[in-house]
C-alpha cells in the first residue's frame, strides 16, 4: 500500500448500493465516466464486457453483479475505476467515486466473518471513520479464477 506519511495509506472511496468501499490509490490508474461497453459472449455474468480506453481494450467488471447486489440504472454519478490487478488493467463499474482519503494503517480492522454485502474473500478489512464504515477491497480477489482466465485471454488479443 502507498504510504503518505508514517503509517498512513491513501484510498479511493467509492460507493456500491448504500455502502462505501475503498481501494488503494497506487492500484488505481484512472476514474472514467461510464462509456459504451461491448459484451463478450461466454464470460461470467459479472463481466460486463470490454471497452476501448485510449486505444487499449480493457475488460470491465460490474462490481454490483460480482457481489450479488441488485442491478441499478446507470446515472451521471456512475464511474468506471481502472485498476491494475497483477499484470492486468481492469475496469470496475461503481455507483459513484466519492473521495480520496488518507487513513492510518492501524485503523484497519479485520473483516467480520460475514459482512453480508460482498464476497468475504474480496474484503481485506474495514475502517471506522467517525460515523462511517469503509470496506477495503482486496482487488486481486475480486476476480475469480474463471474471470482471470477469460481476462488473460482478452489481454492476449488486445490488438483488436
Amino acid at each position: 500500500m502507498e504510504s503518505t506519511a508514517a503509517g498512513n495509506i491513501k484510498l479511493i472511496v467509492f460507493q456500491l448500493q448504500d455502502e462505501e468501499y475503498g481501494a488503494e490509490v497506487e492500484k488505481v490508474r484512472s476514474i472514467e465516466r461510464m462509456q459504451h461497453v461491448t459484451r463478450v459472449p461466454g464470460t461470467p455474468d459479472f463481466v460486463e464486457g470490454v471497452m476501448n480506453l485510449r486505444g487499449v481494450v480493457t475488460p470491465i467488471i460490474d462490481l454490483r453483479r460480482r457481489f450479488n447486489m441488485a442491478d441499478r440504472e446507470t446515472t451521471d454519478a456512475t464511474r468506471i475505476i481502472i485498476v491494475q490487478v497483477g499484470e492486468m488493467e481492469v475496469g470496475l463499474i461503481v455507483d459513484a467515486a466519492n473521495d480520496v482519503i488518507d487513513i492510518e494503517r492501524d485503523s484497519m480492522e479485520a473483516a467480520p466473518e460475514s459482512s453480508g454485502t460482498a464476497d468475504d474473500t474480496c474484503i481485506r478489512g474495514v475502517i471506522k471513520l467517525e460515523n462511517r464504515l469503509l470496506i477495503l477491497l482486496h482487488l486481486e480477489k475480486v476476480l475469480d479464477e474463471e474471470a482471470l482466465l477469460m481476462i488473460e485471454n482478452m489481454e492476449e488479443h488486445r490488438e483488436l
